[in-house]
């Protein structure tokens, strides 16, 4: 039976976004996911409570994630033990049902150990796991008035590690059209933090700071040859370049953009922003990752009737796609490779990273909600087949591929396969997968 209190994790590779259901609708907590030691003040803060840092400087970060994947729990353990404590949620969790996100292609060591902390650590009643754009058709992005929501769209979800073209038909994602490419708002962080240490300062250690600089100065430029030539010709009276002021925090003073013609204290140090500004959000682009070997080779897998309805569905999720500019490059891109009778529409929010948790609360108010979760007591009778039978996601596609091949050799297990497949969405062929996934190696390669 599924508890009136639900507890709702988003839990990205950078923050969580926590909340309870009917308390943190419309404002979710955003949390750190990670262990700060700090230089400064010589002291270590786990998730929530690096709110207390009062000295940025030399941060030194433990983060639970590693290349997309959930590989250090104690660390992960630790961030939610401060966000299920009395100091954020205050919640009994054995009292509660849990919705959490994971990763995208989650190995099934990995969500094994999901499954066991929520049921054997944590004790929650009842629980339910899934990938951040399954929840989208529940949320508020694609929804139009007086519309039923659509049947097709593209999730475009360019997070901290990767970034990841999700495919939904009729609320499930279409695992073998899935693409993801390797950039996400880490290696844009760490390629900023080297040509700002190369170019004026040394910011090597000083992660927090530039990602501070990323979000208020970056942003992804609709003609990126016309913007380079402007930096070129005048590069320092260009109307691009700008000027961001340190944070001093020994005066408990933030840092901040520079405003025009502001009169510089002779303790400000600044950074000055040039071309760093377009340039770096432009490895998203160059050479056309989202635009051609994501997008369009995504699309070219589904099915030829549909692949309208794809074009003209397209949302946006994630911190990436909050730089300006991100939405309008990202439409020029699509309709030049779009066939000429779709129409191609990408929408956005205001708060693409808090999207996929809205979309969270929408599903978890809703009526079937409470059949999609495995309880306390299926999990202590069949424990991890349970949450392998109800979650659905990539392996169901292995699965299905094995029974085939199983049948053609003519060996045995035909049974318990069948049992399987009976929880499973409907076959789809594994060749298909392999193909898009191997020209996308093959192009990142090149």
């Amino acid at each position: 039976m599924v508890s009136s209190n639900t507890i709702v994790l988003d839990n990205g590779a950078s923050t969580v976004k926590a909340g309870i259901l009917g308390v943190h609708d419309d404002q979710p907590l955003i949390i750190p996911n990670s262990v700060v030691r700090s230089k400064g003040d010589n002291s270590t803060y786990v998730g929530h409570e690096l709110a207390k840092c009062r000295d940025f400087t030399s941060l030194r970060f433990r983060l639970p994630f590693e290349k997309g994947f959930l590989v250090d729990w104690d660390a992960q353990k630790a961030v939610w033990d401060g966000i299920f404590s009395s100091e954020v949620l205050g919640v009994n969790t054995s009292e509660a049902s849990l919705l959490i996100t994971e990763p995208y292609f989650n190995l099934p060591n990995l969500q094994d150990i999901y499954d066991q902390f929520v049921f054997e650590e944590y004790e929650f009643g009842a629980y339910y796991r899934c990938t951040p754009a399954s929840l989208i058709p529940h949320g508020r992005l694609l929804a139009r008035p007086g519309l039923p929501q659509p049947e097709c769209l593209l999730v475009i979800d360019s997070g901290f590690s990767f970034t990841h073209v999700v495919p939904i038909l009729n609320g499930t994602v279409v695992w073998e059209a899935v693409k993801r490419v390797d950039v996400g708002g880490k290696l844009l962080t760490n390629h900023l933090k080297e040509t700002i240490s190369f170019r004026q300062w040394n910011m090597m250690e000083e992660t927090h700071i530039v990602n501070e600089v990323k979000e208020a100065c970056c942003f992804v430029s609709e003609d990126f040859n016309r913007d380079l030539e402007a930096c070129r010709v005048r590069p320092h009276t260009n109307p691009i370049v700008q000027e961001y002021i340190f944070p001093d925090y020994s005066a408990n003073r933030p840092g901040r953009k520079r405003r025009p013609g502001e009169p510089l204290d002779e303790s400000f140090q600044v950074l000055t922003m040039n071309n760093e500004r377009f340039t770096i959000p432009e490895i998203l682009f160059h050479p056309t990752d989202i635009g051609y070997t994501t997008v369009a080779a995504s699309i070219a897998l589904l099915p030829e009737d549909l692949q309208g309805m794809f074009w003209a569905n397209i949302g946006l999720i994630g911190g990436n796609t909050a730089l300006p500019g991100f939405r309008q490059r990202l439409m020029s891109e699509l309709r030049s490779l779009a066939p000429i009778d779709c129409e191609v529409a990408v929408y956005s929010s205001e708060r693409p990273t808090l999207e996929a948790y809205y979309s969270a609360i929408g599903f978890a108010m809703r009526p079937e909600f409470s059949r999609c979760v495995v309880t306390r007591e299926e999990y202590q009778e069949m424990g991890n087949s349970a949450c392998r039978r109800k979650f659905r996601d990539w392996k169901p596609v292995e699965r299905e591929a094995a029974r085939g091949r199983d049948q053609t050799k003519g060996k045995g297990r035909k049974g318990k396969m069948d049992d399987e497949g009976d929880h499973s969405p409907p076959p789809t062929k594994k060749a298909a997968r392999g193909r898009g996934r191997g020209r996308g190696a093959a192009r990142r390669q090149a």
